[in-house]
């Protein structure tokens, strides 16, 4: 069993299709292993133990019938707890949505549920997905499978962790500034952000609506492919999906797992490195583009002048939509209700009592900020300026576009830090996401890949940005450096992780 549960997704669909191991197997696998570690590493709010053996049981009886399956069928996945799911608890980490049960599903999980992967249960995250660390979770902190001392990046620590302590094979996370390229950077997994639009987020709780994006969490970028294939397209719940088709994804992986990159120009983002960058972090860079050059890319330098003010520009945008977002949970409608202590009953004082006691400190913190800087007299000054720097980073990316066909940087400055390090200095936590931002402002799609271990023996990650609507690029590039990287390791990066003390 323990065989089962280290194997890729794509073998594990290759086993379930030749008829070597069954669903069953497979998903009781990884239930006995979040059974054994997940005490220690808590990347689990919700584990769906008969749920997803039903599904494995399904997919069997259809596989031994002769019918026409999805690739994946049968390959468990975890989905991140900001992802409704009908009869499942959804609390997008936060107390105010304790005990919430959706009565419906996400699109993404539709889709999931359609092609038939069992769904092993929802993963922690920071609170309303805000957060670098996985810290601001209403219900305990997760740890990463490398150091549990450590964070495993936020806010989808829980699915990246999942992903790397053999939990998972498959998990589904969100990216509203990194939360899903930051975990996998410092977990040693591979996490892809799609570009804006080309994944519904139908059913996603949202955090930032011009921001959030969903997409998948695994150990192989060819495991990425399949995912991310299978939850984009367009749909008309999501007036923002765009009717594209999905790109040949899984081709592209294939493709650059060649090694074969000739024709392909590479940007190095000269504001994407530098003070504030571990030695470690550039080294294990610096590395990664001379294999790229070894496969044929051209590198080039690229510069983008207003990335420098990216980071202040998100921490205005973001907070405006979450503080307008987050009024709906006010303690009338569903999820969590506190009336006063003592005095009238009354809709003012029911709210501002639910919210006191819901909302964490992180999230509070942010609905401040966003009030203030969309209240009157402050809303050109600081909203309305923080779109304009919006406007000028994405124009910086068409520029850099134009010069190089994907744009490369460290994923995140550092390594992972310690649980606590950084809880009571916010201006450091959110520094954290410096590489990640930019993406998320202009709608462009990236992927994080494993690029080796920075000088304290933590995974470091490779980003790769593409144009919008290019997301075959990221899987051409990150496969090529994937299958470069694997060559020199003699095997994954996450062989190299310690092995994880099982509960017995």
């Amino acid at each position: 069993m323990d065989d089962l549960v280290r194997m890729s997704a794509t073998e594990l669909a290759d086993a379930l299709t030749n008829g070597q191991v069954s669903s069953v197997e497979v998903t009781q696998a990884h239930l006995d292993r979040i059974a054994a570690v997940d005490g220690a590493v808590h990347a689990f709010l919700h584990v769906c133990d008969d749920e997803a053996l039903a599904t494995a049981r399904e997919v069997d009886r259809a596989r031994s019938a002769g019918e026409d399956l999805h690739p994946l069928a049968g390959v468990p996945v975890a989905v991140k707890d900001v992802v409704v799911t009908h009869g499942v608890p959804t609390t997008a980490g936060s107390r105010i949505l304790e005990g919430w049960v959706p009565p419906y599903d996400a699109t993404l999980v539709t889709r999931i549920k359609h092609a038939r992967l069992p769904i092993l249960g929802k993963t922690n995250m920071d609170e309303f997905a805000m957060g670098s660390s996985t810290e601001h979770s209403g219900y305990g902190d997760t740890h990463n499978p490398w150091d549990l001392d450590r964070i495993p990046g936020g806010s989808g620590g829980g699915s990246a962790a999942a992903v790397g302590a053999y939990e998972a094979p498959l998990a589904i996370g969100t990216d509203t500034g990194g939360s899903i390229r930051q975990p996998a950077a410092v977990t040693g997994t591979v996490g892809a952000k799609p570009t804006y639009g080309s994944v519904s987020r139908y059913g996603l709780i949202a955090l930032a609506s011009s921001l959030d994006q969903a997409g998948p969490v695994t150990r192989t970028v060819l495991d990425a492919a399949w995912l991310h294939e299978l939850i984009g397209g367009h749909d008309p719940l999501d007036s923002t999906s765009l009717t594209d088709p999905v790109p040949d994804l899984v081709g592209a992986a294939r493709q650059g797992a060649t090694g074969d990159l000739s024709g392909m120009r590479v940007g190095v983002v000269t504001e994407l490195g530098g003070e504030g960058y571990q030695p470690g972090v550039l080294a294990r860079f610096s590395e990664a583009l001379e294999l790229l050059t070894a496969a044929g890319a051209e590198v080039v330098e690229v510069s983008c002048p207003h990335f420098e003010y990216a980071l202040a520009a998100y921490y205005l945008i973001l907070p405006a939509e979450a503080s307008s977002n987050l009024a709906r949970f006010d303690g009338m409608r569903y999820g969590l209700r506190i009336e006063p202590s003592a005095g009238p009953v009354t809709a003012e004082r029911v709210m501002a009592a639910t919210r006191g006691q819901g909302f964490g400190d992180e999230v509070k913190r942010r609905i401040i900020l966003g009030t203030y800087a969309l209240s009157a007299g402050y809303y050109d000054a600081y909203y309305g300026s923080a779109q304009q720097v919006r406007t000028l980073v994405q124009r910086d990316f068409s520029a850099a576009y134009a010069k190089a066909d994907v744009l490369v940087s460290p994923t995140a400055p550092t390594t992972a830090f310690r649980l606590g390090e950084k809880l009571d200095d916010p201006m450091a936590m959110y520094l954290n996401d410096v590489a990640t931002i930019p993406a998320n402002l202009a709608g462009v799609p990236g992927i994080s890949v494993p690029a080796g271990l920075g000088d304290d023996g933590l995974p470091v990650g490779f980003q790769v940005l593409a144009p919008v609507r290019a997301d075959d690029r990221l899987y051409r590039v990150g496969a090529a450096l994937e299958a470069a990287l694997e060559s020199g390791w003699g095997g994954p990066l996450l062989a190299q992780a310690p092995e994880l003390e099982v509960a017995r």
